[in-house]
């Protein structure tokens, strides 16, 4: 055999080796490229990786404006709110009278005692 055909399998071995290495490091600059731009989409949405593990940050909202936003929400769920079923005689949101008992008018007093006269 000659020198050349000895050195056929080291050097198919070398381009295996090195198509390998190429997809390889394909693959982890790809998925390092998806890291770092999952990293900085999370830090804008206050989500920070880091050692310790995973690290949220609270955005801070003053007292007054939580309150004023719950409120306005309560208000806003009340006013939209419909029960069809349900009528109340200390409010009405429609002031629909019910057929409940009905008022006297004032002054208008009968009784059988004045018809006994």
């Amino acid at each position: 055999m000659s020198p050349l055909s000895k050195l056929v399998p080291l050097v198919l071995l070398f381009l295996g080796l090195a198509f390998a290495a190429f997809v390889a490091f394909a693959i982890y600059s790809i998925a390092v490229d998806i890291a770092d731009k999952t990293s900085k989409k999370m830090e804008k949405k206050n989500v920070s990786f880091g050692r310790e593990g995973m690290k949220i940050g609270v955005k801070e909202v003053k007292t007054e404006n939580y309150v004023d936003q719950t409120q306005s929400l309560l208000v806003k769920a009340w006013n939209y709110s419909s029960w069809p079923a349900y009528k109340s005689r200390f409010w009405n949101k429609e002031n629909e009278q019910t057929g409940g008992a009905k008022g006297r008018a004032p002054n208008t007093r009968s009784s059988s005692s004045s018809k006994a006269k």
